[in-house]
């Protein structure tokens, strides 16, 4: 349990991170501070102290506390000048590992050290990875965003990393209000395949299961519409199953319950492999069988997709090749100016999951 001067601290703290209080400008008094948090002159003081000591802030006599810019000169014992942070929504899950290793691995041959940090796709801990970054004045920043196809609470710290002259390049997916470069798959291609392959094995009515908290679900729909347009054929948009990062064990209740009135469904695009691994065991819970009963794609093409009784179809990913991208990326930008991005393109891996139906 955090003190009260500690609250305020970190409050403080953040304010300057986000650049809400600007390095050099003087801080509300401690009269004022002491009215917006309700508590006493000796705990504000506290709280001051710490930030002082920290090199958040530094005190001027007779004319005010200022907002000081020593906290990124010293690091906290980090060298600024080889450490990478990388910020990604897990760790040990699903593709991250991989993608992890082929950063880890390309910033190692160059000398350079890893800050990592996870925000299990909750704004609030992206808001204290950010943080820990700047505080910890890494010399570029590698992200994946958390919850990418929603508003974000958090764009003002990357426009922190700008002016602060640390580059930040993303991967997986971006914020479409932002102007940074970003390394990715082109997801909307990676639905589109899926779709089409489905149509070519014969299925005429198709479900989607699709993330929409998330920039890669977006394009993955969209990449399913497009292949219906192709074939010249409507999608039914009762059989588009959509959920966010808190609503993932819902889906799958809620597909089981349409298919079982739906006779006319016979292949099923979903979002990525755990979530078409997902699907298959809700089949098998109803008595159906992948892909006798239902043809099942899905994407990235994880060590989820052989990990199961069925072989899955799926879209490839470039994993540890894209975390080598993005490492020699943000390596070139410690160094220089470096502009565009780079988008992978999808590859179908045909396996077990999809029935040709004549």
């Amino acid at each position: 349990m955090k003190t009260k001067y500690q609250v305020i601290a970190d409050e403080i703290r953040s304010k300057i991170l986000s650049n809400e209080f600007v390095v050099g400008k003087v801080i509300p008094p401690e009269l004022q501070l002491q009215k917006d948090y309700g508590v006493s002159r000796h705990t504000v003081r506290e709280a001051i102290a710490l930030l002082v000591n920290e090199g958040f802030l530094r005190k001027e006599k007779g004319s005010g506390t200022y907002v000081d810019d020593t906290y990124q000169r010293r690091g906290d014992g980090v060298s600024s000048s080889k450490t990478i942070g990388v910020i990604t929504t897990y760790l040990s899950d699903y593709i991250f590992p991989s993608i992890i290793r082929g950063i880890e691995q390309k910033l190692r041959e160059n000398g350079y050290s890893l800050l990592l940090a996870s925000t299990n796709n909750d704004v609030d801990q992206e808001r204290e990875c950010l943080e820990q970054m700047l505080s910890q004045g890494v010399s570029g920043l590698i992200v994946e965003p958390t919850k990418s196809n929603q508003y974000n609470p958090n764009l003002a710290y990357y426009l922190s990393f700008k002016e602060r002259g640390i580059p930040v390049v993303m991967i997986n997916a971006y914020y479409e209000e932002l102007s940074v470069p970003f390394i990715c798959v082109n997801d909307t291609r990676a639905g589109y395949l899926a779709t089409k392959h489905l149509f070519e094995q014969g299925h005429q009515h198709l479900a989607l299961i699709t993330k929409i908290d998330d920039l890669q679900g977006k394009y993955r729909m969209k990449g399913f519409i497009k292949a219906h347009e192709e074939m010249r054929t409507n999608f039914d948009p009762k059989n588009v199953y959509t959920y966010t990062t808190e609503t993932k064990g819902q889906v799958f209740q809620t597909i089981r319950e349409k298919l079982a009135s739906d006779q006319e469904v016979t292949g099923i695009v979903c979002y990525n492999d755990e979530v078409a691994q997902g699907l298959i065991q809700a089949l098998a819970d109803m008595g159906k069988r992948v892909p006798e009963d239902y043809s099942v794609v899905g994407n990235d093409d994880s060590f989820l997709s052989t990990a199961g009784s069925v072989k899955l179809t799926t879209l490839s990913h470039p994993k540890e090749e894209l975390g080598a991208a993005a490492a020699e990326w943000i390596m070139l930008a410690v160094q220089q100016e470096v502009t565009g991005n780079k988008i992978f393109e999808p590859e179908l891996i045909i396996r077990d999951s999809v029935k040709r139906i004549q």
